[in-house]
């Protein structure tokens, strides 16, 4: 009798035990999904100010490159052109950031980090631990209760 009730208990540990790691597993799923989606929400968010700025700087461009152009054709001084090639410079870079393939090249660079120097994406003093955190926050109540003006409510 004993030996059938303790192999019940184990079918049953076993069963709840699988069911935990497959509840684990869609939960880790699930984490990485979200992510994953706030990523690519992040991405389209700064593409898309960086088209909004780009309709700004173009506008701004177009009307100093009319003023430079104005002023040159009035003055025939060619130094009245030079602050348009940093201008363009600029409206370039703004264009390919955002209608050319400058993410994919910025990504590719990216992953070449990643693989080839990943050592320039450790943390300083390494990842935390537990016991780091644990320690930062008894530091951190230890602090609490001596400078306090008042006792605390709880030790």
């Amino acid at each position: 009798m004993g030996g059938y009730v303790s192999k019940a208990v184990h079918e049953n540990m076993k069963s709840n035990q699988e069911f935990m790691v497959e509840i684990n597993r869609i939960t880790i799923e699930r984490q990485i999904q979200m992510q994953n989606q706030m990523r690519e929400r992040m991405v389209a968010l700064q593409i898309a100010r960086t088209r909004e700025l780009l309709n700004w700087f173009g506008a701004f461009y177009t009307v100093a490159a009319a003023g430079m152009l104005t002023g040159f054709h009035h003055s025939r001084k060619p130094g009245v052109l030079v602050p348009l090639l940093p201008l363009t410079f600029i409206l370039g870079y703004q264009i390919d950031m955002a209608y050319g393939n400058k993410l994919m090249r910025i990504k590719h660079e990216a992953e070449n980090i990643v693989k080839f120097e990943s050592e320039l994406l450790d943390l300083p003093m390494h990842l935390p631990t537990l016991s780091t955190i644990d320690m930062a926050r008894q530091v951190q109540h230890d602090k609490l209760i001596m400078h306090s003006a008042e006792p605390p409510l709880y030790y």
